[in-house]
């Protein structure tokens, strides 16, 4: 018998206020939940998208911060689903945050954080540079959990998707689902984001759920939405093909993912080499 297992990513346009994310974000989590789903994920920066700096160190009281997690864990514990909420900003020192995921049970518990490990340093032309490494600390811990039916799910991180060996390492671990929520620029996404999430799954054989923020933000900042969820074989089991808030539900045949790593167990070995 499949085990299989209803999902939901959503998308989201997130901006400055938690509260209003937060609002924004709660009617599809009840829908999601109302579809039978039992896994939700939202995007990075759920939590706050603001690209200033001391406007968003000045909103991040311990007091809120509590707050904040604490509503997320309700809305799990009050619709029944196990809720990642891609990631919020944590204090980390001076002029610093941490870029955090946040997992919670049906419970309303937190089960498990992930700080995002790969920052997002680039210039891509056009006057359009990012420097996310100037007011982000990197994690140093790559983060497996486990979810509902017994699925190990591996945390990620947006720019993370460039860096293979992050995935490889949580596939070796045993996950069965790797979570990308993302804020891909629009240049970038319409490159390379569907493309980057395929390759990271058929090189892991996991499925990959990616919930991504779109639109133009409060801030002026433009992200390419299109959320997708992808399977262990590289297949696009749903997707928004659009940037729009919006929910993208689908049924993960977890047993697919023994399927394709026995047709090809790349995943389980590298070969050793000589640099050139």
């Amino acid at each position: 018998m499949a085990r299989t297992l209803r999902v939901a990513a959503i998308q989201l346009r997130s901006g400055p206020d938690a509260a209003a994310n937060r609002a924004e974000a709660a009617p599809f989590i009840r829908e999601a939940a109302s579809a039978g789903a039992r896994l939700v994920a939202t995007p990075e920066n759920t939590g706050r998208l603001d690209r200033d700096r001391p406007r968003l160190l000045d909103n991040l009281s311990k007091a809120d911060l509590v707050a904040e997690e604490r509503s997320w864990g309700r809305l799990a514990e009050e619709h029944g689903v196990w809720l990642l909420v891609g990631s919020v900003a944590i204090p980390a020192g001076p002029n610093k945050v941490y870029n955090r995921s946040l997992f919670f049970s049906p419970d309303g518990k937190r089960v498990a954080t992930y700080d995002k490990i790969h920052m997002f340093d680039v210039d891509l032309g056009a006057g359009e540079t990012y420097r996310e490494s100037a007011g982000v600390e990197a994690g140093r811990q790559a983060v497996l959990v486990e979810g509902p039916m017994g699925a190990k799910i591996g945390l990620t991180i947006c720019y993370d998707l460039r860096f293979p060996h992050l995935y490889r390492q949580l596939a070796r671990a045993g996950a069965d689902i790797v979570a990308i929520p993302a804020a891909f620029t629009v240049p970038t996404g319409q490159a390379h984001w569907e493309t980057l999430i395929r390759a990271r799954a058929i090189e892991t054989g996991c499925f990959v759920i990616a919930p991504a923020q779109g639109g133009i933000h409060a801030d002026g900042r433009s992200t390419w939405g299109h959320s997708v969820i992808v399977g262990p074989w590289g297949d696009i089991v749903g997707k928004l093909d659009h940037d729009e808030p919006g929910l993208l539900v689908a049924d993960l045949d977890l047993d697919k993912v023994a399927d394709a790593r026995a047709k090809v167990p790349a995943w389980m070995t590298d070969a050793d080499f000589a640099a050139p």
